[in-house]
């Protein structure tokens, strides 16, 4: 016996007893109705799955409006349910006109025990479909809400910041090709969402990929997906980021860590707006607003012939700069009590504040590893705090990197291996765990000491 639960509507008493007995050995509810008034009233409609419906009520009429009438009532207010209509009076086209308004057969009167048992099963089947379709799509949406949920937020009040944001809502409503450059940690990623957020595309995914930490055999898998058997480890058909990020944004962070081999198979398919799985001859096409971003100098990687110029000029429609830290005045401090607030609440020590020294060391600190560094050295601060007021000792600054700075002895290279060194010195040489305090991962980390020659 199946779980359907069906209801009957027919004003003729011994159609209604003679379906009922019919019904209720196949099916565990069964419910029959002689006046089809009683639809507006009827508790709990949504809760059937098959409703089988006459489609003449009134003596000497045959047209079937009544059925059609009742038929558009009841999807109205159940419309997932799997509408059967019956008739004495056979005419294809009412059939037609029926399916056309939302019923999922029709069956004639006297009909045939097996083939009404046989059509009632089907649109069960169709009614479980349909919940299952409905159930993916709440999930779908649900996932989509929870990928786009970014806790982070872009503050700040600065000239510098001001004008980032301005050019952001100029781009934002189109679909061109972004470029956000900028050094580590200065949060090219929530410029990337924000870009996202203010789209005509921001119901749909994000999708963001690290190229840094995608090893170049596993490129085209990873970006393009791969078809079962079609390599050693290709268990099952998967997709790639394309496919994933159909519709909505992809985000390709540390674009200028890709091979020159890499870059090709990239511009293939950001130029055909086609996608080939690995194993496959099939195109797919995708749909996506890509956005990129890197803190390399890819001008100078063209020159030196490091970085295809065709595949800049396709990525760098709209370049957007992300200013340093230390360039974003006042915004330290407001970042600074951001995070102060957030990590206060997060550890249990409400309360916390910082004294005026503290706010002026903060203050005239260059900030080489941007808010990226602000953000692990205001957590640490809290987390290590005895007293209710943090002093300029609380927080554990690079004071070589200060000097270096305010006598401009030191390039942004020397910057960044400084916070490389000092991460890699807190956590005694732990490549992960320094790799996770800098915000990056554990392959970007080991390109980055490669390229510096460490």
């Amino acid at each position: 016996m199946l779980t359907a639960k069906v209801l009957v509507i027919d004003d003729n008493k011994s159609v209604l007893s003679a379906l009922e007995i019919l019904l209720q050995f196949e099916y565990k509810i069964v419910k029959t109705i002689s006046n089809p008034n009683q639809i507006s009233s009827f508790p709990n409609l949504k809760e059937f799955d098959i409703v089988l419906l006459d489609m003449n009520f009134s003596a000497g009429v045959n047209t079937g409006n009544e059925g059609l009438y009742w038929l558009r009532e009841i999807l109205k207010r159940a419309p997932q349910i799997s509408v059967i209509m019956m008739t004495a009076y056979g005419a294809v086209d009412l059939a037609v006109k029926a399916i056309k308004e939302g019923a999922v057969d029709f069956i004639l009167k006297p009909w045939n025990n097996d083939k009404l048992l046989a059509t009632v099963k089907s649109a069960y089947e169709l009614r479980k479909s349909r919940k299952e379709v409905h159930l993916l799509k709440k999930k779908e949406a649900n996932l989509r809400q929870h990928i786009n949920r970014n806790p982070n937020t872009i503050i700040g009040k600065s000239e510098a910041l001001n004008s980032v944001m301005k050019l952001i809502g100029k781009v934002a409503k189109t679909d061109v090709n972004v470029l956000v450059t900028g050094e580590n940690g200065t949060g090219k990623e929530l410029v990337a969402r924000e870009v996202h957020g203010l789209s005509n595309r921001k119901n749909e995914v994000f999708i963001s990929v690290d190229m840094g930490s995608i090893s170049e055999n596993l490129f085209e898998s990873e970006l393009f997906g791969h078809l079962k058997g079609s390599f050693t480890d290709a268990k099952e058909d998967r997709s790639g980021k394309f496919e994933a990020a159909n519709g909505g944004t992809l985000f390709l962070d540390e674009i200028g860590n890709l091979s020159l081999q890499t870059q090709a198979k990239l511009l293939s398919a950001i130029q055909n707006r086609m996608i080939v799985r690995v194993g496959s001859n099939t195109p797919i096409p995708v749909d996506i607003r890509l956005i990129c971003a890197t803190n390399e100098n890819l001008e100078k990687m063209v020159a030196d012939g490091l970085f295809r110029e065709d595949l800049l000029y396709r990525i760098n429609t709209i370049k957007v700069e992300v200013p340093p830290l230390r360039d974003r005045g006042d915004d330290i401090l407001v970042l600074a009590n951001y995070y102060l607030k957030k990590f206060t609440s997060k550890y249990g020590k409400a309360g916390l504040k910082m004294n005026q020294d503290a706010q002026n060391k903060l203050s005239s600190y260059p900030w080489p590893g941007n808010i990226r560094e602000l953000l692990h050295t205001i957590e640490r601060a809290v987390i290590l705090s005895e007293e209710n007021i943090l002093k300029p000792s609380d927080f554990m600054l690079n004071s070589k990197t200060s000097v270096d700075v305010e006598n401009n002895q030191i390039t942004l290279e020397e910057m960044e291996y400084q916070m490389i060194s000092a991460a890699l010195d807190q956590n005694q040489g732990n490549y992960s765990a320094a790799a996770e305090q800098l915000g990056i991962s554990r392959q970007t980390l080991y390109n980055k000491m490669k390229k510096l020659g460490k």
